[in-house]
Order: structure tokens, then C-alpha cells, then sequence
């Protein structure tokens, strides 16, 4: 599989898959790449259907020569745990940060999510968050704000009596209960338009359709995540524990 950056004739390649409809990991496959590569190289350079080869590459270039400039800098400001490749690292958050955005959550909403999930601790204060994305701290309370209408983050304080945002294994979990019972609303809606509408009329048979079909995934998700939540936890080996 070849590694590297993609070329502008790659590019053009994408370009002319997304025309023809076809989904990034078919596109992946022609070109012996990840599919997180053409996931990240699209959703970079303006989504499916924004996306542009000349511009794409222009702007790639432009940022690797950024980059190439604050390099120093930002190296001994970052230095990275474990022996990591800072550049690997740096490589990884684009990449989960790209997928989070396909997902549907906004580029800055992603970026502190990316943030929290490659993080050792797994938490961040609104400071370190700052610092780490180089953006204003409302921009880090906004995102922050979506998160947590999500259930995706938590709020706790440290030692300091500091506020940090928390990712943990139950952050998933919630929001997946959370977006289940979301659906009860509109469930419970599409049936009160039921009777409004006129049981047996067309109309009317859309919505019951509607409100059991997802009536049906959202108690599915439900007994799903509390089932799998469940056997994780019970199933869990403390570090350093035999299997």
C-alpha cells in the first residue's frame, strides 16, 4: 500500500469518484489508500460535493508549508508522551478529527473531541483546550457547549478546583441513550398526527410507519448499549492482570 502524501493525479482521481457517485471506500480502494485518507483528504477541501483536485492540492501545500514554518515552535511545545511521533500523532488527530466531522459534528466541535480522545488522561481544561487548538476560549466554550448537549462530554473538578472536560468510557453509552430517547419525541409525535391526519389515510399510514420503524431502533439501541456497557465492564481486566 503506498504511503505519503496524495498526489495531485490521486486528487484528480477522487475528484472523478465523487463525481460518478461512488462512496470514499471504493474510491480508497482504486487507490490502494486507507479509506480514513480519502475520508480526510474530502471532508479537508470541501465535502462531496465542494470538493475541487487543483484546490485541494493548492491547500494542501500550503498547509505542510505552515506547518514546516512553526515546526520548531510547536515542537517544544508539544512534546509527546511515550515516545510517540509527534508527526504520527499530529497525522492521527486529523484523521479522527475528519471522521467525527463525517459523523455530523462541526470542524471545531471535532477538533476538541480529536483533542480529549488522544489525550492520556482523556480531560482538558478550557485553557489547555485553548492553548492546544490555538483558538479563543469562546470558541472552545461553544463547542464544549455542543458536546455536552450530547452527552458526549462531562464537566468535573480537579485539585485545583479547576474545570476540566472529560471523555470516559461511559461518554459513549449516555449518548447513545440520550439520542435514543431523543427519537421518543418524534414517535410520540408522528402517532398524535395519527389521529389528526385520519387513521387508513396515506398520509396518516406514513406516520405510524414512521413512529414504529423508529420506536423499534430506538429501544434496539437502547437494550444495545445497556447490554454491551454491561459485558465491557464486567468482562474489564485491571492492568496488569492475566486475562
Amino acid at each position: 500500500m503506498p504511503g505519503g502524501r496524495l498526489t495531485q493525479q490521486e486528487r484528480r482521481q477522487i475528484a472523478l469518484g465523487l463525481a460518478d457517485g461512488l462512496a470514499y471506500a471504493e474510491i480508497a480502494r482504486r487507490l490502494d489508500r486507507p479509506t480514513s485518507t480519502v475520508t480526510r483528504e474530502v471532508m479537508r477541501n470541501g465535502g462531496p460535493t465542494g470538493y475541487r483536485a487543483d484546490l485541494a492540492h493548492r491547500a494542501t501545500e500550503r498547509r505542510a508549508h505552515r506547518r514546516r514554518q512553526a515546526a520548531p515552535r510547536g515542537a517544544e511545545a508539544s512534546p509527546q508522551p511515550h515516545g510517540r511521533d509527534a508527526e504520527a500523532v499530529r497525522e492521527y488527530e486529523e484523521t479522527l478529527t475528519t471522521v467525527f466531522m463525517a459523523s455530523g459534528m462541526s470542524k471545531m466541535t471535532a477538533r476538541v473531541m480529536a483533542s480529549l480522545y488522544t489525550t492520556d488522561s482523556g480531560s482538558l481544561t478550557a485553557a489547555e483546550l485553548v492553548q492546544r487548538l490555538q483558538v479563543s476560549p469562546a470558541t472552545v466554550s461553544k463547542a464544549i457547549a455542543f458536546l455536552e448537549s450530547q452527552d458526549l462530554v462531562r464537566r468535573e473538578r480537579d485539585e485545583r478546583r479547576r474545570e476540566r472536560y472529560v471523555v470516559d468510557d461511559d461518554v459513549w453509552y449516555q449518548a447513545m441513550v440520550a439520542s435514543a430517547r431523543a427519537l421518543d419525541q418524534v414517535v410520540e409525535t408522528a402517532r398524535q398526527g395519527v389521529g389528526i391526519l385520519g387513521r387508513g389515510t396515506p398520509a396518516a399510514a406514513r406516520l405510524e410507519g414512521a413512529a414504529r420503524f423508529l420506536d423499534f431502533v430506538s429501544e434496539s439501541n437502547i437494550r444495545a448499549a445497556e447490554q454491551a456497557r454491561e459485558i465491557l465492564h464486567t468482562t474489564a481486566v485491571p492492568d496488569g492482570q492475566p486475562s
